[in-house]
Parts: structure tokens; sequence; C-alpha cells
């Protein structure tokens, strides 16, 4: 673990009209987003323009409010409980990839906005295995894929080979299903893609530390944990995909604090397990009890679209916190990596039921409100 880093693999794109790095250090990530203004849309106006198929939700952002006291009392919480093992997982999935990539680089491209503090600490836990990487952060948008010039732009560089795509957790496996669909007619990529990820307990990721629904500090948090970008906005015309740049929470950014906690704990761990990827069996066994869950919950709130069922404890917390929830259902309301979700339920008023088993692998899951 104290091997000297090695400085990062630059490409030919800093002429690029980019937000730069956000509030990460240069070093750590270059976005290849630009940014944009546009309209702030009401949560509600939102989700109703949404579920009407008038705009998508891509088209449209809504104003991101700095934590509360609580809710950042919360997000400490689950870093002082769970900072270790991100770390232990950061490094087995290093320690994966250093295994599984062969080339002279590896080439992080993370998804923005919850594949980046991943990203980034993926990055520095390879470049002390002695490994040359660079890291890049990119859109990907449900049902529009990929930013395609944000990843010609990579490949340009670098090659597509030597690409690892990275993502924070798996909740349906709907990005992973999109990346699938991005580059299937790509003849630059062979194989299934190469999507790595903390948390995939649907078991649609090529790599994971493990398949565990379970509180990942950084999921936690929005902009203030990301760099301070939005997620990404479709382009209104050609270029990269957008974000707005949240400079109002500034004062509130735990974008370098994060990461530098979860790096220092990870340089003073004994030696890890290496993560693996799935075998197929292990990967049919995740998407079969995943989506048995998700079947049950479609017939029991008689949801036609799929996009409105939240699954995981990331994504049942950022529905809540973005979106217009109706339910909320948890296996265990003790559950210490749910309290931060039952907070936010109970300050929008969101009934919560404790489900037990019927949540399959997962901790928790949001319903969002038809009003379409």
């Amino acid at each position: 673990m104290s091997n000297p880093r090695h400085g990062p693999v630059r490409g030919p794109i800093q002429g690029m009209p980019t937000v730069g790095s956000g509030s990460y250090r240069e070093d750590d990530v270059q976005f290849l987003l630009r940014s944009v203004d546009i309209e702030v849309t009401g949560v509600e106006e939102k989700e109703r323009l949404i579920q009407t198929r008038q705009k998508h939700y891509s088209e449209m952002i809504s104003q991101e409010q700095a934590p509360t006291p609580e809710h950042q009392q919360l997000y400490e919480r689950a870093l002082a409980y769970n900072g270790q093992r991100m770390a232990e997982d950061v490094q087995a999935l290093a320690q994966a990839l250093d295994r599984e990539c062969h080339g002279p680089q590896i080439v992080l491209v993370s998804f923005v906005r919850a594949g980046l503090p991943l990203g980034v600490l993926l990055g520095r836990a390879l470049r002390d295995l002695g490994r040359q990487t660079c890291h890049y952060g990119i859109s990907i948008i449900r049902d529009r894929g990929i930013d395609q010039l944000a990843l010609k732009t990579i490949i340009e560089a670098h090659g597509a080979q030597s690409i690892v795509f990275v993502d924070g957790w798996t909740g349906k496996g709907a990005i992973s299903a999109e990346v699938q669909r991005s580059l299937a007619q790509d003849p630059r990529f062979s194989g299934p893609p190469r999507l790595v990820v903390l948390a995939d307990p649907c078991g649609r990721a090529w790599l994971a530390a493990s398949a565990e629904d379970w509180v990942i500090p950084s999921g936690i948090l929005g902009a203030t944990v990301s760099g301070l970008v939005s997620r990404s906005i479709w382009p209104s015309e050609a270029g990269l995909h957008g974000c707005v740049v949240y400079d109002h929470l500034q004062a509130h950014d735990v974008t370098r604090p994060f990461v530098d906690r979860i790096d220092g704990l990870r340089r003073q761990l004994p030696a890890v397990t290496t993560a693996q990827p799935w075998s197929a069996d292990q990967a049919g066994q995740l998407q079969a009890a995943a989506g048995q869950a998700i079947d049950g919950l479609a017939a029991r709130f008689a949801v036609s679209n799929f996009n409105r069922i939240k699954p995981g404890i990331a994504e049942a917390t950022r529905a809540v916190m973005r979106r217009v929830p109706d339910h909320v259902l948890v296996r265990d309301k003790r559950d210490s990596d749910v309290q931060l979700l039952l907070h936010l339920t109970e300050r929008a008023g969101v009934p919560v039921e404790q489900v037990g088993a019927a949540l399959g692998p997962y901790r928790a899951a949001t319903i969002i409100r038809s009003l379409s």
C-alpha cells in the first residue's frame, strides 16, 4: 500500500468546454460535462410531466437543497459505521481490476453522479498498486444511453479496450441495461460491458464487491459528495450532455473530505480478499430473486411502469429526496441502515411499511406516486 502514486494519464481533452473537475482535485477526475443554464422545475410538476410523458426526466431538474442538520448527522453516522467497509470494498475491487485488466493503463469511466466517489477511490487505489490510470465522469441517461460524444472523446484518447465503467450500486439494473444497449452495436467493445459497482443486489454488474444492499455513505448525499454537480441533463443542442454546478452548496461540500477519509482508511488496511466477477449461476440467482421481489411489488401496488419502483436503500432514499413518493417499504424498521430513509419519510409524511422477506435481496424500496 505504500507504493508511490503514478500521475494520471491525461488525454487531449483539456480544450473541451467542460465543468473541469467540479470540486474534486484535478488529478482525481475530469468531467466530460458542460455547464448549462436550465429553469428549475418543482418536484411535483416534474413528476407530473415525467409520468404524462410530456418531458423526459433528463430535460428537467429541481433545485437541490442543502442537507438538514439531521440529514448531515445521519451521513456522518453512516460514514462512521460503514466507512471501513467501503474502504475494504474499494481495495477488493481495485485488486480485481489490477488482475483482470491487462493493458498498460486502466481508464475508469464513472457515471455521474453515483459512480464518481467510487471512481475517484478506485483510481487512487489502482495507482497505489502501481497501475497507470485516468478517470472521467460522463453522463448516462435512462432510455437515452451513454453520452456518445464523451465516450468517443475518451476512446480517441485511450482506446476502448482499457475502459472500465463505474457506478455506485445497482437497483433494478436499469443503468446496466442502458450500458449494454449503448454498446451493443459498437464493434470496439467485445463481450459484456465491464461495469463495476460496490453493491449489486440484482446481479447485473460485471464486478461488485458484494450483492448486499447496504447504506453506502456517499449514496446518502447528492451534489455535496459528488463534486457539486447535478445529475446529468439531456442537451438541447448538439454537444456534451450537461449539468448544473451547485455553487450555492459550497459551504456544505464534503466531496474531498469524504474521499480522503475512505482513502485514508484503505491505505491502513491489512490484506483484503480480491473481488471476483459473478459466475453465470451467481448472477442468475441474484437476478431471479430481485426480479421476483420487483414483480411482487408491481402486483401489490398495481404498478405498470416499473420506473415507479425504486428498490435498494440508495435508490429508495434518493427517490424520497427527489421524487414524489407514495409508499416506502423496509425489511426491518430497526435496521440502522434505513434510518435516514425513515427520517426523510417522517418529514415528508410518507407511509412506511415493514414487509420482511417480501423485499427479497433489498432492504428498502420506494414506490413513486402515480400522477398521470
